[in-house]
This record gives C-alpha cells, structure tokens and sequence, in this order.
C-alpha cells in the first residue's frame, strides 16, 4: 500500500493479464477458473467501470461551469474554447494523414485471404450527417441528455450556465459557492475510488486474458503491427514532442506524469471513463489551470479522436487489401472525410472506433464478413488506442495552457507598462 498508484495499477494489469493467460491456456478444463472465475472478474470489472462512468456525467458538469466562472472574462472564454476545438481539430487531422500515409506505403492486407470468414451483423450503416452532429447538440430534454450521458449536450449546457452565471457579475454567490464546492466534492469522489483501481483493472485484465485468443490475430500480425506501433509511436513519441516544443514541459516529464492515465485508459478502453483521471494528471501533475482542464477534457474525450482516427484509416486499408478491393486514389477525398466525421463521432466508450469501421465496411460495399476479423481484434486495438486519445488529450490541453499563460503575461505586461511602452520594449 505504500507504493504510488500508478505502481500498483501496474501491478494488477500485468498481474491480472498473465493469471488471465494461465486460465485460459493451462486451466481451460477447470470448471471453477474457466467458468466462475472469470465470471466474478468480469462482474468485478463492470462494477468498477460503472462506479467511474456514474460519476462522469455530474463531474463534466460541474467542471465545465466551474472553469467558465474561474475565467477572467467570457472574451477569454471564447479564446479558450476556439483554441481547445482548434487544436483538437488539427490532432485529429494530422493522425488522419499520418496514418494515410503509411496504408499507403505498407499496403497492409495485401496477401491475405479473409474471404472465408463467417457473417456478422453492423448495426450502423450510414454516415453521420455533420449538420445534423451540430444541431444535436443543442438538447431538447436535459434530463435525457444526462441520463443518455449525451456528452456534446452536457457540455453546451455546463457552457450555457456557466457563462449566464458568469455574466450575472456576482449576482447569485450562493450558486457560485454551490457548484465550487460540488467541485470539491467530487474531485474527492474520484480520490476514493481511484483507490480501487489496481482491483478494477486487476479483474478487467484477468477477463481479458482468459477469453482472448491469440490464434485469432496470429494470422494477422502486420494488421496488427502497423496499427500498434503508429499509436505507441504517437502516445510516446510524438505528443511528448509536441508538448516539449510548445511548453516548459520535457518530453521525459510529460511521459512520467501521464503514465497514470496510459495504464487506467489501457484496462478501461474507454476515454469517458478516464476523464477523472485525465482531470487528476492535468491539474495536479501538470499543473494546468482547472479552467483549462474542465472546459477541455471533457470535450476531448468526445472529439479529440487521433487514436481513432489511426485505426478507423488503417483498418479499412487493411479490409479493402484483403478483400481484393483496394482503395483508388479517386476515392480517397470522400473517404478521408468520413473518416474525420467519424472519428469525430466515435464517443469515448468501449468499441467506438470498431463501430465505426463497420460503418465504412458498409458504404464502401465490402462483404460483411470483412467486420469479423476487425470485432476480434477490437478489444486489444481499443486498448491502445484509447490511451493514444486521452494522452492526446492531456498534450493538446497542456500546449493550449501555456499559450494561456503566454497570453496572460503579456496582457499583465500591457497592463503595467501600457501599450507604447510594451511596443517599445
């Protein structure tokens, strides 16, 4: 108990993953492990994933008023927000043709035969509509929209109350006072149950390697591969660069103070239900503002897709390859945008982005056969890829406040010297 908790998340994923493998490879013929172990680990692990998720909804909430009132001004609200969805733009963006850019390198696919596969039903077949994303937004039953955990809706409504409050000067303290200690409260909410932690993830992990089978991706490797490697690539390499080009931060620090995040997101697969912990390394590892953090993670987990986005790409290269149908350059325009859209529309939960490549599957017309090999491989995939978006999101939110910073410096520089002086200066 005296080691931090990132060790002992550590700890129970890999401890829970090999006890897992040993289940399945060693003790399959047990009854006991085989059977009601597993089903207790699995029980175990939804309880935990649930306790997270039922506190996601009020926390998004309340984190996003509270960063609206603790805002200068609603001018600099304005900065904040066009700066936030600006940048996650450009992430999910430059994922999208980083990832292009290699499928079409790798061609990856090519020689294998998935023709063989059995049937498996998609259960969304059209493209989302973008006007139709934006006009959703706006709820018409609030109630529904937080008891559906609809995030866009939740988020334009904290905005909504956040910024009316904030324009009401002072007038109501008392409402003020009420969603600052809110905060408060569940910030310690989050504390206690993220003692829990290494026995979630224990018991997540210990289901996953008792019920994934290594035969499954073992004839796909370099799908697999491809995939991997362009995540972990992103997740340690290029988000840590980013953020030591932009901020003070060393990409040597951001690694260390995000692997936290990495080994809750890696068990969870599920960007909402790392939100508490990406507010925990934000604010009180990286020291970003909580105005910063409450308006910008919440919306992150929701938009800021670049792991998604990485898979979505590569994995319809790989179905296209393997099915014989490969992607014409003509094609690629109208493809590259429904990747962002659903990218964008993937939602932070468990099996987003795998949605979503049946999606493609279905319009570009490839058999339906095509979406077994993806849905097998979806949980190991989903994994990495959801630790590529939340670190994403910590090193989009950590560059957006140093630019705050910089920005408040110079404003407090003007203020002290005036504006012919600064510009003399």
């Amino acid at each position: 108990m005296t080691k931090s908790l990132s060790t002992r998340i550590f700890i129970g994923l890999f401890s829970g993953l090999i006890l897992g493998s040993i289940v399945q490879y060693f003790l399959a013929d047990v009854g006991f492990f085989s059977g009601t172990l597993v089903e207790v680990a699995s029980g175990l692990g939804t309880m935990f994933v649930n306790m997270i998720m039922m506190m996601v909804v009020p926390l998004v909430f309340v984190s996003i008023v509270c960063g609206v009132l603790e805002l200068d001004d609603l001018k600099s609200f304005g900065r904040l927000g066009g700066k936030t969805f600006g940048f996650y733009i450009i992430n999910t963006l430059v994922a999208i043709f980083a990832a292009l850019t290699v499928a079409l390198l790798l061609k990856p696919g090519l020689g294998v035969d998935m023709t063989g596969g059995t049937g498996a039903e998609i259960t969304a077949t059209e493209l989302p509509n973008l006007m139709q994303l934006i006009v959703n937004i706006v709820p018409s039953n609030p109630v529904a929209a937080f008891t559906s955990g609809n995030m866009l809706q939740v988020i334009f409504m904290a905005l909504l109350v956040g910024g009316v409050i904030k324009s009401m000067n002072g007038a109501v303290p008392l409402l003020q006072q009420g969603f600052t200690e809110g905060n408060k409260l569940m910030m310690k909410l989050i504390s206690v149950v993220m003692q829990l932690a290494p026995i979630g993830v224990f018991a997540l992990m210990f289901k996953l390697g008792a019920t994934l089978e290594a035969s499954l991706f073992l004839s796909v490797v370099e799908y697999l591969v491809v995939i991997l490697s362009l995540l972990l690539l992103w997740i340690f390499v290029v988000y840590p660069w980013a953020v030591s080009l932009f901020t003070p931060v060393s990409a040597k620090t951001f690694r260390a103070k995000t692997q936290e995040q990495i080994l809750f997101s890696l068990s969870t697969a599920s960007s909402n239900a790392t939100i508490p912990v990406t507010m925990r390394t934000l604010t009180e590892k990286l020291g970003v503002k909580r105005a910063v953090a409450g308006f910008g993670v919440p919306l992150g987990a929701t938009m800021n897709m670049g792991g998604v986005s990485i898979y979505i790409t590569v994995a319809i290269f790989f179905v296209a390859n393997s099915f014989g149908a490969p992607i014409a350059m003509e094609q690629l325009p109208a493809l590259l945008f429904s990747i962002f859209l659903l990218s964008v529309g993937a939602g932070g939960v468990p099996g987003g982005g795998m949605v979503m490549i049946g999606v493609l599957i279905h319009q570009m017309g490839l058999p339906v056969e095509a979406f077994v090999i993806v849905a097998a491989l979806d949980r190991l995939i989903d994994m990495v890829l959801t630790s590529c978006n939340v670190v994403g999101d910590a090193a989009v939110l950590t560059i957006v406040d140093a630019t705050e910073n910089a920005h408040e410096e110079e404003d407090q520089t003007l203020a002290e010297t005036g504006p012919s002086e600064a510009s003399l200066s």
